[in-house]
């Protein structure tokens, strides 16, 4: 056996081989960077143009450090070093920092951030589409304190809407686009105490349904609190835990169809064959899988979805508003496993591409921000084009032992071997299931505090600059496309109107099954 001194020796070798001619020259970089100097000059003549469509990508605890290692994964993934590579939203001229907090928490959950860059303002932790004066859990509080959402205001002014997520359709982050809750767990009436219940208070699959009744497209996971408790799921027959949940008997499916507006055709798909049929298209069931783990022949990856939705929603000549989320980066997070979050961040990244390639500049603010960061790192002096995944150039100066540049500060990666940290060189570090060491035992990683990165292109997207409070996100996408209240300087476009005739209403419901971080 390779003793990991001669290990780490040869990889230290053949990465410096990495290092490009081309780069060894002064030229090359005083090049790119007089090249970047005149790309920043043009944005001096700024795009004030009025937003026809509306795009906001979410990468779900898609932190800073998570971005950074998605970048050099991507260019891993293409045979390159990774480091000089960009991602798409690296190419968008604009970026911030979104200060994450919730109104009663420093470092925040998914649906009080939700509620931040959705609705434009801050709330508590653990409630959606609600302000600060909504206790979570005590629905009593609800009532007069409910907040609309940016895509409520899009529907409110004749634009088109989806939502795109690799998460449930009622998780976090959708659903502060269109309910009101008390508690994000409210997924159906069956997770709901009597006392919510008697208060009157509704699931948010009940309230995806009833509180926005022409979502055009709807796609994501969810499927079993859709259906009446005990139900066999379409795909998983024999899985008891993909069964319907709601108690009230009702079939949600059936009560969105029957909402549709005579003009439009709806169409309720939970599998890719039946999303690529489509005309123009779609498809399948619970949370979706892992990017790494999805069936290519069933499962649609987030780039085909987004592509489907945009063909949909720019069949109406006033514009759309999509909300995209990343969702299973955060879960890869929470389990330790890096390599299934970086993969699912690199195929978000891929989804904006596609989106950009179907849009326009012109006429389309695109925005690229996360909820939240984790507790998520890589370091130990990797040298250039290390892999992502591998093992830092040295051992540790105390304990002997090698250990991987990707680590947590805490999570389910802790482990301790004959009364000392394992030895990682022993164990098959990329695994796509691997869980990268922690200093700190949990059975779920954390989230992280620090600020989050906010990218944007297109008109008003300027307005993205320095540090902002995360509420301010909306308020700058809707002041672009002159919806909500931020229709004063651009008083000539109308706020009125419907979709266009032949619209598509889209639901696709995913896997039955979910994961709540």
């Amino acid at each position: 056996m390779i003793s990991p001194f001669l290990v780490l020796a040869i990889s230290t070798c053949v990465t410096t081989s990495l290092v490009p001619e081309k780069e060894k020259d002064p030229k090359y970089w005083r090049d790119q960077a007089q090249q970047t100097l005149k790309n920043a000059l043009k944005l001096q003549n700024l795009n004030t143009n009025v937003a026809k469509n509306v795009i906001l990508f979410l990468g779900d605890g898609m932190g800073v450090s998570t971005v950074t290692a998605a970048r050099i994964l991507k260019g891993q993934l293409h045979h390159s070093p990774g480091e000089e590579t960009r991602l798409e939203m690296d190419k968008f001229p604009y970026v911030a920092l979104s200060k994450t907090y919730n109104t009663n928490a420093q470092v925040p959950d998914s649906a009080g951030t939700a509620t931040a860059y959705l609705c434009g303002v801050k709330a508590n932790e653990g409630t959606v589409g609600v302000s600060a004066a909504t206790q979570r859990s005590h629905c009593n509080t609800t009532q007069g304190n409910e907040v609309t959402s940016v895509l409520r205001w899009a529907k409110d002014a004749g634009k088109s809407v989806g939502i795109v997520t690799t998460t449930r359709v009622n998780h976090a982050t959708p659903s502060a686009a269109y309910a009101h809750s008390a508690d994000r767990d409210w997924y159906s009436d069956n997770e709901m105490p009597p006392e919510a219940l008697n208060q009157g208070c509704k699931d948010i699959a009940y309230q995806l349904m009833h509180n926005i009744k022409d979502i055009e497209v709807i796609m994501g996971g969810g499927r079993k609190y859709m259906f009446p408790k005990n139900r066999t799921d379409v795909e998983y027959e024999i899985d008891e835990k993909a069964r319907g949940t709601r108690l009230d008997g009702l079939n949600l499916i059936d009560i969105w169809k029957s909402f549709k507006p005579r003009h439009k055709h709806s169409h309720y798909i939970w599998n890719r064959t039946e999303l690529l049929a489509l005309d123009p298209s779609l498809f399948e069931p619970g949370d979706m899988q892992y990017e790494l783990n999805r069936n290519n022949v069933t499962d649609p990856s987030l780039s085909e979805m987004v592509e489907m939705a945009i063909k949909i929603l720019s069949k109406n000549p006033k514009g759309f508003f999509l909300l995209v989320e990343g969702g299973r980066i955060d879960h890869g997070h929470h389990e330790g496993k890096a390599k299934q979050a970086l993969h699912e961040a690199v195929e978000m990244d891929q989804a904006i591409g596609r989106a950009g390639a179907m849009t326009s500049v012109e006429d389309t603010i695109t925005v690229v921000t996360a909820d939240h960061s984790h507790v998520f790192t890589f370091g130990g002096y990797t040298p250039r084009g290390n892999s992502i995944f591998g093992l830092a150039p040295m051992l540790s100066d105390t304990d002997k032992k090698p250990f991987t540049a990707i680590l947590y500060g805490n999570g389910p990666g802790y482990k301790v071997v004959d009364g000392e940290r394992e030895n990682v060189s022993m164990v098959d570090y990329a695994h796509n299931n691997y869980q990268a060491q922690s200093a700190v035992p949990l059975r779920h990683e954390t989230h992280g505090g620090e600020d989050v990165a906010v990218f944007a292109k297109g008109p008003m997207a300027h307005l993205l600059h320095g540090v902002h409070e995360q509420n301010y996100i909306p308020h700058v996408m809707a002041y672009a496309a002159c919806i909500g209240a931020n229709r004063d300087h651009c008083a000539s476009v109308s706020s009125s109107g419907s979709s266009s005739p032949g619209s598509l209403l889209l639901l696709l419901a995913l896997l039955p099954l979910g994961i709540l971080f």
